[in-house]
């Protein structure tokens, strides 16, 4: 099975932390691996943007019931129909997450992510908590993210 490499962060940021999460996608699919995401914009729509743009595939769990609701670089838009409680749907489905940027919709991903015991890697967030790994660029939190996932 290909491994799944969530990126989590704010539905809205600026257009430096845009091109950060679009190279944590392109380095997601460039390395073969599925991008999962919430589907929506900001730093979901940056990161699904730079998979499609290495021929990836990106799942977005989006917190509605309707598949418009996805950004136009989502392959699979899942229907949680679950707001913010998605959350731990896309802290579950991954084998490790990059936390890129973030507000408190992120640090819910995180808690639930570092509860399920599973490795969150942070570029450019606030949210650098205990259990965290910090990155300095795009293709560390990628290598350290899927470093992680394949030793499982």
């Amino acid at each position: 099975m290909k491994i799944q490499i969530g990126v989590i962060g704010a539905s809205t940021c600026a257009a430096g932390l845009q091109v950060k999460a679009e190279e944590v996608g392109y380095e997601i699919a460039k390395r073969g691996a599925f991008l999962i995401c919430g589907g929506l914009g900001g730093v979901m729509e940056a990161s699904a943007k730079g998979a499609k743009r290495a021929c990836g595939t990106t799942v977005g769990i989006v917190p509605g019931c309707s598949r418009q609701s996805a950004n136009p670089y989502i392959d699979i838009a899942i229907l949680s129909n679950m707001g913010h409680a998605r959350n731990a749907i896309i802290a579950q489905s991954c084998d490790a997450l990059v936390a890129v940027g973030g507000e408190y919709g992120t640090l819910s991903e995180i808690a639930f992510s570092l509860k399920m015991g599973k490795t969150v890697v942070t570029l450019e967030s606030k949210w650098e908590i205990e259990g965290t790994i910090k990155a300095s660029s795009p293709k560390e939190a990628v290598e350290l993210a899927l470093n992680a996932a394949s030793s499982l």
